[in-house]
């Protein structure tokens, strides 16, 4: 191995950097991966701008990734070199009443990988073995790095009621929005309607399993109000239209990351009468290990989901690309791929 690696580095000031740093020496427990395929995802667009809470600067991003193994530290049983794994990257103290009460991501010790410290958008990082789990036996790395994101849906429907037979909407088609429709629809939902303002994710919506996809609310003649509203874009107006949509019982469910200085207005009269429930749902929390053993069974429908592949040292076309409307999710893989 090498002495030296290639990385991105990020400021938080929208600098964007390929350098030539250490490879880190996994320490005892840990656990060196090199990652063959690393998610570009919207989470990684606030960190750039310095828009998004939990960051620290400077910083190399990349939290959603599958690997190879390519050392393992004192300690590490359960791995070895060459072992194909994916990880889950909320690394927390696991301790605190939050760690106990299976709210890992609201540990004041949260330390991200790809946010507050180095992620995998390089040729080499190192892991505690207890965030590293074996990739499942015929899941492609690249459908491994949207375990992370399937994680994360996965949490908000852990979080959400009444599935089964729920008619839902789903706001917002990129890689958020669609691994919800194919969550709720896992969970037995009777319908999912898709919105969503560009024409090629509405018909990524109907392929993963959507009734219908619309440009807008008014559009839908399915069966007028919704059980469940999963918001993943963070547009206002789509927080907004979301909330709107619910019925009697309603519970609208918030993963969109929308900026700090958002504010909306509230109507606390609908609530009490329509019985809402408005639920926030933020990270992965402890649903990752459920996610490792739920992909095999969506492997199909998440692997479309991977539209453009590029190497480590073309990251910054990769950001530009994130936000293209033919592109759902694209993956950094190594230089040599």
């Amino acid at each position: 191995m090498t002495e030296l690696m290639t990385a991105v580095v990020i400021d938080g000031r929208g600098g964007v950097e390929l350098v030539e740093k250490p490879v880190p020496q996994p320490g005892d427990g840990e656990v060196l991966i090199a990652p063959q395929a690393t998610g570009v995802c919207g989470t990684d667009l606030h960190l750039i701008g310095g828009t998004f809470a939990l960051s620290r600067y400077p910083v190399t991003p990349g939290h959603e990734f599958a690997g190879l193994v390519a050392r393992v530290g004192a300690g590490v049983s359960g791995f070895d070199e060459g072992d194909l794994v994916c990880v889950d990257p909320n690394i927390t103290c696991g301790t605190c009443r939050w760690c106990r009460s299976g709210a890992p991501n609201h540990c004041p010790g949260l330390d991200p990988l790809g946010l507050t410290r180095d992620g995998a958008c390089a040729e080499f990082v190192s892991v505690p073995e207890a965030n590293v789990f074996a990739l499942p036996s015929g899941v492609s790395p690249e459908v491994g790095a949207l375990i992370e994101p399937l994680s994360c849906v996965i949490h908000a429907a852990r979080r959400t009621p009444g599935w089964s037979g729920a008619r839902v909407a789903v706001f917002g088609a990129g890689p958020i929005g669609l691994l919800a429709i194919a969550v709720a629809l896992h969970r037995g939902a009777a319908s999912v309607v898709s919105f969503e303002l560009q024409e090629g994710r509405r018909g990524a919506a109907l392929a993963i399993g959507a009734e219908a996809a619309h440009a807008d609310i008014a559009q839908d003649d399915g069966g007028g109000l919704f059980d469940i509203a999963v918001e993943a874009s963070g547009h206002p107006s789509a927080i907004a239209a979301a909330l709107n949509c619910l019925g009697p019982l309603g519970r609208l469910v918030q993963m969109g990351v929308a900026t700090p200085d958002v504010t909306l207005p509230l109507a606390p009269s609908e609530v009490f009468s329509k019985e809402l429930m408005i639920i926030g749902s933020f990270s992965v929390a402890d649903a990752y290990a459920e996610a490792v053993d739920v992909v095999p069974d969506l492997a199909g429908s998440l692997a479309p989901l991977v539209t453009e592949r590029l190497p480590l040292t073309q990251y910054r076309e990769g950001l530009a690309r994130v936000t293209s409307p033919s592109n759902i999710k694209v993956v950094i893989v190594p230089d040599s791929s």
